[in-house]
């Protein structure tokens, strides 16, 4: 069981590092024993060590002070009538709900995300801090690095978790509800068209509960931001 735990928390390691640590330990098992164990095991052989997601610290979903201060982003998927599949990168401010962007494309690595956000940055002003989930382009290196050339706080939620990011789960429940359910696109420019015009909408005129009525823009983020 040591072996095995050992094993699962340190993949890349091998026997004689795990001896030491459980020397470490105060257990006094001799070397040779833990040899016969290691190898009935099968630890001699060599296994690919699985990418993990670092710890998350729970975050509470805590409404910001001021606009600016935290953007919440996320993809959402689906398909056009030729069952060609696409992307909507989403972008709201938690602080007055506004949809900062919503995207389309069939394809999203990180490198265009970075692209996106540089555009979108120019046009809005930098926010603080930056809440997603675990996806590949959040965690590449290349997003981690230009946020922190940018001094932009990368907050992650804990995976399994999606209300920690509720603010934009439920823009996304009334975009898919409202948009991509309730229209079939022929091609990825009518996405982007509706959802601009959607956006116009949800920002301007649309009250919002959580404001008292109001919309985002009665609370919008001065020019030029932080």
């Amino acid at each position: 069981m040591k072996l095995t735990e050992l094993a699962e928390k340190h993949p890349t390691e091998g026997q004689d590092l795990y001896y030491s640590r459980i020397r470490r330990e105060g257990l006094q098992w001799n070397y040779k024993r833990v040899r016969r164990v290691y190898l009935l095991l099968g630890l001699n052989r060599r296994r690919k060590a699985r990418k993990r997601i670092p710890a998350r610290v729970k975050q509470p979903l805590l409404r910001p002070e001021a606009p600016c201060q935290t953007w919440s982003v996320d993809f959402m998927s689906d398909v056009l009538i030729n069952k060609r599949k696409f992307r909507t990168f989403n972008i709201i401010d938690d602080y007055n709900r506004e949809v900062i962007a919503i995207e389309a494309a069939h394809s999203m690595p990180a490198t265009t995300v970075i692209r996106l956000m540089e555009q979108i940055i120019g046009e809005k002003g930098k926010p603080q801090r930056i809440r997603s989930d675990n996806g590949p382009e959040f965690l590449s290196k290349e997003f981690r690095e230009w946020c922190a050339g940018k001094n932009i706080e990368l907050q992650y939620i804990q995976p399994g978790r999606p209300m920690q990011n509720g603010y934009i789960e439920r823009l996304n429940r009334t975009f898919r509800q409202n948009v991509l359910d309730a229209y079939l696109f022929e091609d990825i420019m009518q996405v982007q068209i509706q959802a601009e015009e959607w956006m116009q909408e949800y920002n301007y005129t649309r009250p919002h509960k959580s404001l008292n009525g109001r919309s985002p823009m009665d609370l919008r983020c001065p020019a030029g931001g932080v």
